[in-house]
Order: C-alpha cells, then structure tokens, then sequence
C-alpha cells in the first residue's frame, strides 16, 4: 500500500523495477487479466550443466502491483536488474570464491535500525558482520530490535507505519545507514558480495540514465528496488560504462514464465527467496488496501479457530476475542501499533492451543503459508517441451490433475472396446505412457504405487500431484529435447550407454516397455545381449531374466512386439542354467540372493516351457539337490523344488532326506539344509510325518555345541511359518514324542523371555569358526 500511494502520488510515466532486464517483454504477460499470482520468471541456462534462477512474485509483491499500476496508467515497465545470462554467470564465479573463502554471509536489503538502539561501536559492528557462523545478517538486525526473527522486525517498524511518506524516508534512511556499515565491513573484509552488488547496481544506475535520455523527467521516474540499493541508485553511485558492460561474462539463457506456489514461496520449503508466511501477507495487504488494517489480528485469530473447528476442536467465540486481546498487549509490549504475525501466533498458541503448540500447529500453518498456486494463460511464454506437455495432458485428459493436491489415478492398460475411437481405447495406455516418460525425465509429478497384482499385468495406480517444482523440471528438460517422447528418448539412451550392468540393461528394456519406446526398447535388447555375453553372476542373471519374463508375458497390453525378446530370454537362462552350481558354492550371506534368483528362474521354467530348455534346468536343480560341496540351503531349497514339481518320487525324497540329516552330518549343514528346505510347499513338508521323525532323531543326536550351532538355523527356518502350520507342526511333534498337541504347542507358541531372546539373538553373530 505504501507503494500505490507513493505511485498515485509522482504518476510516472517510467516505472523501473529490480528484475533481470531480459524478462521485460515477459511484463505484458504478467500482468494479463488471466494471470493469477503467485507467479515467477525462471531463467535457465541454454546448454549444460543446467543453472536456473527465479524471480517469484506474489500478488503483494511490489514487483507485481508496480506493473500492474503501470499497465493501468499507460506508464512504461521495464526491468533494470542484470540480464539473466550475465547474473548466472556472475553467481558461477561468485559460487566458486566462496568454495575458496567462506563469505561473510549475504548482504542484506537493508532497512532502518530500531530508533531506540545505542549506536553501534566498531568493534560492535565488525562483530556483527564477521560473526556469520550464529546467523545471517537479517537475523543480527531483529535480534538488536528486541524481535524473534528479521520479518517481524520490518513489519512492526515499517508495515505498520501508515503515516504518509514516513515509509520512503525511512528506507532511504536505512538504506544509507546500511551502506555505511557494509563499505566499513568491506575495509576489514573483501567480500565477494559487496563487488556483486556493485555491479549490479552500476548497472541499474546505467538504465535509469537510459530512461531519462528517453525523455522521462527525472521525478516522473519511479525506481522500485531492494532497500539496500535505494541510497546508491538515488545518487548514482557509479554508472557503467559501455567498456565495462563489456567485460561482463556471460552464459547463454532462456526466460520462461511459470505458476509457482505460497508453499514454495515460504521459507517452509526450504526455498529462501520467499517469506515464512505469504498468505498472511497477503491477507495483510488486503486489509491495508482496504484501510482495515486494524481488522487483521480478529480476522487472523478467527481463521485459526475456524480451521480448528473444521479439523475437530472446538474454539469459542470468546477465546477468540481473547486471544485478539493478547496480540495487542504483546504489540503493546513491543512499542507497536499493531500485532505483528509472531504477536498472533503467540496469542493462538495460549488461547486457541491452551498452550499447547501442537494442538494450533496445523492450522497455523494453513493460515501463514497457504495452498494458492498461480495461473498462467494458455501459451503464455512457455518453452516448446511446456507447450508439448500442456497439449498432452489437454489430449489425454489430465489437465484437473495438475493441482497441488494430491490425487489418485487408477489406469486400465488393456483396450476398451466399448468407444469408437482408437485413442479413447487406448486412453489410459497412453496416459501410462506419458506418466512413465515423465518419471524417467525425473519431473515429480506422477508416483507409481502398486497394484497388488503380483506382475502389474494391466492395472497401474498413480499418485498425481503438481507443484512448481515439476514447472522448473519441465523447463530444464527443454535441453534434452523440444518433446516430452524426445527428451525421454534421449535420457534412456544416456542410460543405455552408459549402462554396464545386465541388472540394468534388464531394468532399462522394463523402462522402454513402459514408456512405448519403441527404437530405444531395440537398443536396449542389443545392449542387454552384447553385455550377457560375458556373465557368470546367475544373481544378475536371473533378475535380468525376469524382466524379460514379465514384458514377453505382456507386452502386447502395452502393443509391444515381444518376439525379438524371446531368443535373449532363452540364451540368459541358458546361461544361468550352466553357472548354477557354481554359483552355490557361496555363503549363507549370499545364499538369500541365490535362492531369490533360483526361484525366479524357476517360475520362468514354468511360464515359458516351451522357449526355455526346461529339462536343462530340471538337470541342474538335481545336481544342486545331491552335491555336498555347494551351499546346504540352496541344496535344500532346490531339493524343495523337485518335490513340488513332483520330478523326485517318494523314495527319492526320502533317502535325501536321511542323508542330509543323518547322525554325525555337521549341524550347519543339516539344519542349514532343513532351513531350505521348508521355504517351499509347507502343506506337503507338513504331510510328511517321516521327515519330522528323522529332524526329530537328528536333533537329539546332536551335542550340546552342534545343537547351539542349528538353533540358530532352526529358528531362522521356523521364523516364517505362519501360527496356523506351527500348530501343525505342534501335532506331528506331540505324536513322534507321545505328549500332547496343546502342551508342545504352547511351548512352541510361547513367547521367549528377554534373556532367551538376547541369547539366540547373540548366536546370529557368532562366529562358529572358533569352535
């Protein structure tokens, strides 16, 4: 409100605003009538590595409502900050000396010391800057003015001033104190961000003298800037010359506009260009606008307890009321005329949350920050990948997704029959398509969750949520490629190249596949195969295998051409076929993975019968089953195997049986075979009273250190039966040992007492080496 009554005051015909002067052509665009702040300028650099830089507006924004007023007023806009491609530059090399020397902290828009503080001392003052480590510079100046934090201190000395002209004088005032103190600051201590401002301001101070040679009265100029750089464009400190303009570096840059958020505007997510609380700014401006600034703690407070009701508690008109006569009485504390926001915050937490912080914390964060996100025209400024992604969602229907709330999407891949169309049938494929290409462009916009089907055959549920974040991810994909289908393209080919792993290979086809990619689906199968050539590691393999497996099965949900998939499946489980056993000589550690893989080239045997070479793998699984040199877990899990598949007959089963857990077999091996053994088909183990008769013998036949050694395999084996099987095993146990059921089931059943549970929990870690 100082601002339009300062404008509304001179009328000038010039209005010169902090901000890159590139983006001046993007000023007809932000003050459109279907702009909705908050909004932001975002540069970015035209080649790699990515650099950015924003420029957030808000509706209170000085910025914003000086254009606003100008565009109201026929009055020029401009902006007169350095261009985007010179101040990216500037922050690279500003970036890299304080990597050399740490900096002195930034250089504050500065602002008037409170009227009430003792002049500083030198000392005092070269403290107060060196001293960065215990906070920035804005947190020194509310800490001398006797406040919490910076924005409290600049609202109760300068908001809330609301007599006239008081506001300019008093920044200006500031502005030259500041100055003062950060020159003596720069005598002790050369900071890179006083030369950085110094340019900067140069520079400004060069386009004023611009504006002015254009025939603009100097006092029909209105200069709308930091606080710290009013004194020097006031004056004209220093203007650049023509030479000097050419020593600036440079980065090539492009500008777009885009939406941007209160929450990415706040300092709550970690952004720092913003401020803690932009909706209660912004409920500040309307009532100073509306000259009913002395309305806003009642309307505040009154929020607060709304949003408390909503949620479930219950606050009374008269707490209100009270909590309104809190927030002046700390005003009044503080020699303010008004409440300021941490003033209301103090009084909701005592009133409102019965000083309880937790019980307001939700909805003071409702009221401070806010959920607004701005709103751009159709085709406003944007980049060709924006323009190609706002098409895609307008062709696909998702454009009420893109909100910051978050919301589910649940697709059906597979035709429907039921619409005319082809792109009606396959709307949600497509739709599948885009959300995969846009997670693989790394744009945070669509999370996958899963389906609960086993293989996600043709059901995919997704998490859509937008956020300023994902508009800046999109603007930087523009140097992949002009099209969301191309830039994708191009960052799984990176991948593919770089790629060195048949793991990833694997993982980059299933990405293909999702992302109906079609050519890169092809490199990715030729990559694959030229890296399998040389790959013992069944582990690799079989994972590699098993996304083969799952897009061969189906893909054509996805209209994928499986076929040239098929050879290479069948040469990787070739492969994994003849590295099995030796690949089982390993440790327990890495016998988990194993017995993964072998189960997954398992269930390819199965689901591919007829393009794997099955009895090869039905060979193998006997080999690992009978050798005594291999892991005994994966002998027993293979053994498991067998039976399931009914290739060992009950003779067979049984003399395996006898043999692996026969008196004198080394307990590691014996209850490490049982352990997997029972990680398959526990109802037909269950129904062999013969094989719990002969681990029951075996285990009595141990000695007290074997028996300690396969505990701690017997309790790993047990561990994942389900109370239901325990019960069972509870009545074969009851009848070899002639007791009853419900005794041995309540020892089986019964919890351990803490010492025992220490005691076993100690043997996992134990070495039996020492033995």
């Amino acid at each position: 409100m100082h601002l339009l009554s300062e404008l509304d005051r001179i009328q000038p015909t010039a209005v010169l605003i902090e901000g890159p002067a590139d983006a001046t052509p993007e000023i007809r665009h932000l003050v459109h009538r279907k702009t909705r702040p908050p909004v932001a300028i975002l540069s970015f650099t035209a080649e790699l590595p990515v650099r950015t830089a924003l420029w957030p507006l808000a509706e209170y924004s000085p910025e914003y409502q000086a254009m606003k007023w100008a565009a109201d007023h026929r009055a020029e806009a401009s902006f007169i900050d350095l261009p985007s491609s010179v101040m990216i530059a500037l922050q690279e090399k500003r970036d890299l000396a304080r990597k050399q020397r740490p900096a002195l902290g930034d250089v504050p828009t500065a602002e008037e010391p409170d009227e009430q503080t003792e002049p500083l001392s030198l000392e005092e003052r070269e403290e107060l800057f060196s001293d960065h480590q215990h906070g920035s510079l804005y947190d020194q100046i509310a800490k001398l003015a006797g406040e919490d934090d910076y924005e409290m201190y600049w609202e109760r000395s300068y908001e809330h001033n609301l007599n006239p002209d008081a506001y300019r004088e008093a920044i200006l005032a500031f502005s030259e104190q500041m100055r003062a103190l950060t020159e003596e600051q720069e005598k002790i201590h050369a900071t890179v961000e006083y030369a950085y401002n110094a340019v900067r301001e140069a520079y400004m101070c060069r386009k004023i003298q611009d504006a002015i040679q254009q025939g603009h009265q100097p006092d029909r100029i209105l200069v709308i800037c930091g606080a710290y750089h009013a004194a020097a464009l006031r004056t004209s400190v220093h203007i650049m010359t023509d030479e000097e303009m050419k020593t600036l570096p440079q980065r090539p840059t492009r500008l777009t506009l885009m939406p941007y958020s209160y929450y990415r505007l706040s300092s709550m997510s970690g952004y720092g260009a913003g401020n803690q609380a932009p909706y209660y700014y912004e409920l500040m401006w309307q009532q100073m606008k509306s000259g009913a600034l002395d309305e806003l703690p009642h309307l505040y407070l009154s929020s607060v307890a709304r949003h408390l009701r909503q949620s479930g508690t219950h606050r009374s008109t008269a707490e209100v009321i009270e909590a309104v006569r809190m927030a002046r009485s700390l005003a009044a504390l503080h020699h303010g005329s008004a409440p300021v926001l941490r003033d209301l915050r103090d009084a909701a937490q005592t009133l409102l949350g019965h000083g309880d912080l937790a019980v307001v914390a939700e909805s003071l964060a409702h009221i401070n920050v806010g959920t607004s996100i701005g709103h751009l025209a159709e085709g406003v400024s944007q980049t060709p990948i924006q323009d190609d992604l706002n098409r895609l969602f307008k062709e696909l229907k998702l454009g009420k997704y893109k909100t910051t709330v978050a919301t589910d999407l649940v697709l059906d891949l597979r035709e429907n029959r039921r619409v005319r169309t082809e792109a009606s049938a396959y709307l949600d494929l497509n739709r599948s398509f885009l959300l995969h290409r846009l997670q693989l462009l790394g744009i945070r916009f669509a999370q996958l969750k899963s389906s609960g089907q086993e293989q996600a055959s043709w059901a995919e549920q997704w998490v859509l949520q937008w956020s300023p974040e994902a508009e800046i991810q999109v603007v930087e994909s523009t140097l992949l490629g002009e099209t969301v289908e191309v830039a994708a393209a191009y960052v799984l080919q990176q991948k593919l190249e770089a790629c060195t792993t048949i793991a990833e290979a694997s993982r980059l086809i299933v990405t293909a596949c999702e992302c109906g990619m079609v050519t890169q689906l092809e490199n990715a199968r030729q990559t694959l195969q030229r890296l399998a050539v040389d790959n013992q590691d069944v582990i690799q393999i079989a994972s590699a295998a098993k996304g083969l497996s799952t897009i061969i099965q189906y893909g054509d949900i996805r209209r994928v051409q499986t076929e040239p998939l098929v050879p290479l499946l069948e040469q990787l489980f070739m492969r994994a076929c003849l590295f099995l056993t030796d690949n089982s000589q390993c440790k327990d550690e890495v016998a988990a993975e194993m017995m993964s893989a072998i189960h997954e080239l398992n269930t390819i045997s199965l689901d591919h019968g007829e393009a794997v070479d099955e009895s090869l793998w039905l060979h193998e699984l006997q080999q690992l089953m009978s050798r005594d040199d291999l892991n005994a877990k994966l002998s027993g899990f293979a053994c498991s195997l067998l039976m399931e598949r009914n290739v060992l007959e009950a003779s067979q089963a049984s003399a395996e049986v006898s043999r692996r857990l026969s008196p004198g077999v080394p307990a590691e091996l014996g209850a490490g075979w049982f352990e997997g053994l029972s990680q398959r088909n526990r109802y037909m183990l269950l129904s062999r009273i013969s094989l719990w008769e002969q681990l029951s013998d075996y285990i009595d036949a141990l000695e007290q250190d074997d028996f300690v050694r396969a505990l701690v395999f017997l309790r790993r084996a047990f561990s994942t039966f389900a109370p239901h099987e325990k019960n069972m095993i509870a009545e074969l146990l009851g009848e070899i040992w002639g007791v009853h059921a419900e005794q041995v089931a309540e020892v089986l059943t019964e919890e351990l007492k803490a010492e025992e549970t220490k005691m076993i929990d100690d043997l996992n870690d134990f070495d039996f080496d020492d033995f």
